[in-house]
């Protein structure tokens, strides 16, 4: 990501007044019943925030100003989160606190080894109830928690995973209670989230403090997920047959929450980001769909919930998951991280049995206790609990169980967790009714006050609730690794429940050691000849059509300001215009989408027209039937929200950039511009903005398959869209008024060109010689279909031979010789012809790049579709 956050340099500020005792006096004093992380019990800093404190590198109120840089930080990355609740599953900024969780050596020990044992024990609670199931035999697991829950996936019942590894990453929520104790909250095994988060926090928190970051030996995070990447890829080589295992990140796509993460995450490991609609099963086999053709998948890494994955056998309204990848699973053909039936683990109720599992299984006491857990499904348990379910917290024991396409209501349905001690007498006895019912679908824990932790806001120090989330990484031989820090999460509000999608907050966490730290930085050992080839990684298919489309896009949108800056021109002037210069125009405005189809035509209402292309400008929707600026600058994001991973963060700025820019400009004060000369400031940004985008596509991407793609669209939808240009004026004889034929000069970008070689000879064959024939002229048809037939012949052939792609152009210049496009009397017949002709070829031959490269048609599927 984006590294220009610049280092603060202690040297260069005043001399620091004491900022413990700064700290101490703007701090509010954590609630009653709630751990102070930031003072002891005798009101003095705690020893980690006192060396904090020492090399902050500048007065306390600095750190409002560290807060903005910050801010300005997460902008320019682009660090978003999604918020279903929000309307449209509206995406907002990620929300990152200026100040960090510090946690000391001798806590995070314990932390460590706590976590590394359950790690290991929920791997052999897997191990057990795939294959023996000796757990539920012996009555050391209730049936009804494993094989009752949907979670359980009975197709991979004695199913073992390459390696016996079914667990490659856990994640834990912990809490401090008021003793100073941690104690397990849930832990997550599906596809926990957050990992990006955590790497991304620390890249922009870190130098923010870079002498407090070094004073206090913080722990370093990259080695671990080194470590999860070889792991993964030494297990997926059994996969591989002797060929260099390939991996993948896979994701739900763009519109899931954390789908920021998903793509930095695959950035960071090297790994391409796929998505269920890349992915495709043959033989028992996982492939990924790419422009080069089916490359084979030895590993996912996944970040979609199990009954998504698999349409076939496990929800089949699922869009997300790839069919008969169960069956790959089950053949032993692909590794899963996680290993796919792990959900009944996220259960509540498996907390309550874990201490005598770990004594079971492992002959140990468990390190690091859940806070007291009662599945309510045991009637002693309900009982006993039922007076006092005012003190608890009611939890699911299993998630939501309605029947995929049943329109009746669910005999379960899940909830948010529900606090006792905030109950009313009436509700206190309305949930004891409800648990009665069904008690096994409830569980209850313990209530604990969440320690607080110190947040900057707006010039003070205010304590807010924290949760700890740690990974803990599997190292393929039966240990684990729990990655130094982690992401706290706090309350919105001073001991309000933690949660992101209540827009809750994150902090960076440093743990500090004594010992000396890992300065690992994902360098991988000396590459081989081989590596070299693997990283010539192959482009998704998904990929290659988001790029394709981009190009297109990008052109389109050029195009289109090209025409409404003509139409601001022409309106702009006082002279008499032709009136086939008013219909070639209405007719181009009408067809490139700039105003309704019902809109009248320049002839017949220049201000109704005027007002119908200004309104369509900033509709977004295209809610009026026109598809203009807006909707297309909105098009143009879309496919770039999607490529994330293969733009710089400076293009991905700069798209996501447009829409917003352009429609901030349209609408000074808060009013869209009534005429074409208000829109002129919003125009010429725009022109501008587009220009950097065409450099950037054309000078900053690598040259590999999808970028010839993203070329290719572009050329495709400028040979389509000048053709439509040359043939409106054509058609209407516009060309033939001076102004007309200014007007076709600078819809094609060629007046320069234009006036370098033929002055004022307004004829015919000059226009047909630039705008046609002219293979140096980058915006002649002739240059186009030269620069098609070039980036076409480099495009992978695995699909059939490039002949079948080259036949749908002309073979040499643009298919018609010079003479017959310039005869008197017939030439302009024949660039009518000429016209329609590469119009047609071009969206034939998009059509066939869409079936060969992005839906990999089968011969058949073609035959049928023509």
């Amino acid at each position: 990501m984006n590294s220009s956050l610049p280092l603060f340099d202690p040297e260069s500020l005043p001399a620091a007044p004491d900022v413990a005792s700064d700290m101490l006096s703007l701090a509010r004093a954590a609630e009653a019943g709630h751990f102070d992380e930031l003072r002891t019990e005798a009101g003095a800093l705690r020893e980690p925030w006192q060396h904090f404190a020492r090399h902050l590198g500048g007065p306390l109120s600095d750190l409002q100003r560290r807060q903005a840089i910050l801010g300005q930080q997460i902008i320019e990355d682009g660090v978003t989160y999604n918020i279903y609740s929000a309307p449209g599953g509206s995406s907002r900024p990620w929300s990152l606190e200026v100040l960090p969780m510090l946690i000391g050596s001798t806590d995070w020990q314990r932390i460590e080894q706590g976590i590394a044992q359950r790690a290991q024990l929920l791997n052999a609670v897997l191990a057990d109830v795939y294959t023996d199931q000796r757990l539920l035999h012996e009555a050391m697991l209730p049936s009804a928690l494993v094989l009752g829950h949907p979670g359980y996936l009975r197709g991979l019942q004695g199913v073992v995973p390459p390696g016996g590894v079914y667990l490659h990453l856990v994640a834990f929520d912990l809490v401090r209670g008021p003793d100073g104790h941690w104690w397990v909250v849930s832990q997550r095994t599906q596809a926990p989230s957050g990992l990006g988060y955590v790497m991304q926090n620390r890249l922009i928190v870190s130098r923010l403090y870079p002498e407090a970051y070094r004073a206090l030996n913080v722990q370093h995070l990259a080695s671990s997920y080194r470590r999860l990447v070889d792991n993964l890829q030494a297990l997926a080589t059994a996969c591989a047959d002797g060929q260099p295992p390939r991996l993948a990140l896979w994701t739900p796509g763009p519109y899931n929450e954390t789908y920021f993460e998903h793509a930095y995450l695959a950035r960071y490991l090297g790994l391409p980001l796929v998505e269920g609609g890349d992915l495709i099963v043959r033989d028992e086999r996982v492939y990924m769909k790419t422009v080069q053709g089916l490359e084979p998948l030895h590993g996912l890494l996944r970040r979609l919930d199990d009954d998504f994955c698999d349409p076939l056998e496990l929800r089949a309204d699922s869009t997300l998951g790839v069919p008969g990848l169960l069956q790959a699973v089950r053949a032993g053909h692909i590794v899963m991280a996680n290993a796919l039936g792990t959900g009944f683990l996220e259960s509540p109720a498996i907390h309550g049995f874990l201490p005598a599992l770990s004594e079971h299984l492992l002959g140990q006491p468990l390190a690091m206790p859940s806070l007291p857990t009662w599945w309510c499904g045991e009637a002693a348990a309900w009982q006993g609990l039922a007076p006092e379910i005012n003190t608890k917290v009611i939890r699911p024991t299993y998630p939501h169980l309605a029947t995929p396409g049943f329109a009746g209501p669910s005999l379960r349905q899940s909830f948010e967790a529900v606090i006792g001690p905030s109950l009313t007498p009436a509700a206190q006895k309305q949930w004891r009714e409800r648990i009665e019912r069904d008690p096994a679908a409830y569980t209850a824990q313990d209530f604990v006050r969440y320690s607080q932790t110190p947040v900057w806001q707006q010039g003070q120090l205010a304590m807010r609730g924290a949760s700890l989330r740690v990974y803990a990484l599997a190292d393929g031989m039966g240990g684990w690794q729990v990655l130094p820090g982690g992401m706290t999460r706090i309350a919105t509000r001073d001991a309000g429940p933690v949660s992101m999608q209540l827009g809750g907050s994150s902090l960076d966490t440093w743990v500090t050691t004594d010992d000396t730290v890992d300065t690992f930085s994902m360098l991988p050992r000396p590459m081989t000849a081989a590596d070299l080839v693997q990283r010539q990684r192959p482009v998704a298919s998904r990929t290659g059509e988001n790029l394709f489309w981009m190009g297109r896009y990008t052109e389109r949108t050029e195009q289109q300001l090209r025409l409404v800056q003509a139409l601001q021109s022409l309106l702009g002037d006082d002279n008499d215009l032709d009136a086939q210069v008013l219909e070639a125009l209405s007719t181009l405005a009408a067809s490139c989408g700039l105003l309704p189809a019902e809109a009248p035509t320049l002839k017949q209402s220049p201000r109704v027209f005027e007002r119908a292309v200004v309104d369509a400008l900033a509709d977004a929707s295209a809610a009026q039937g026109a598809h203009s600026l807006a909707f297309n600058l909105g098009a143009l994001e879309r496919s770039a929200r999607v490529l994330r991973d293969r733009l710089s963060p400076e293009h991905d700025r700069l798209l996501r950039s447009l829409g917003v820019e352009f429609d901030v400009r349209l609408r000074r004060g808060g009013v869209l511009a009534v005429d074409l000369a208000d829109t002129r400031e919003a125009l010429d940004h725009l022109a501008m903005q587009m220009a950097a985008v065409t450099g950037a596509q054309s000078d900053r991407m690598t040259r590999d398959a999808g970028w010839r793609l993203l070329t290719v669209g572009r050329l495709l939808e400028r040979l389509s869209g000048y053709a439509h240009f040359l043939q409106a004026f054509t058609e209407h004889g516009a060309w033939c008024s001076p102004a007309g034929f200014d007007l076709l000069m600078a819809l094609f970008d060629s007046k320069i060109t234009f006036r370098a070689r033929f002055q004022r000879r307004l004829e015919w064959p000059a226009l047909v010689a630039t705008l046609v024939a002219d293979e140096t002229n980058p915006r002649a048809l002739g240059c186009v279909l030269r620069r098609l037939r070039t980036e076409l012949g480099k495009l992978p052939e695995h699909a059939g031979p490039l002949t079948g792609l080259l036949d749908l152009l002309p073979q040499q210049g643009v298919g018609a010789p010079l003479e017959e496009l310039i005869q008197p009397g017939t030439g302009d017949v024949a660039v009518l012809a000429l016209c329609r002709r590469l119009s047609e070829g071009a969206w034939r031959l998009s059509d066939e790049l869409g079936l060969r490269y992005f839906a990999h048609a089968e011969p058949a599927n073609q035959t049928l579709r023509s």
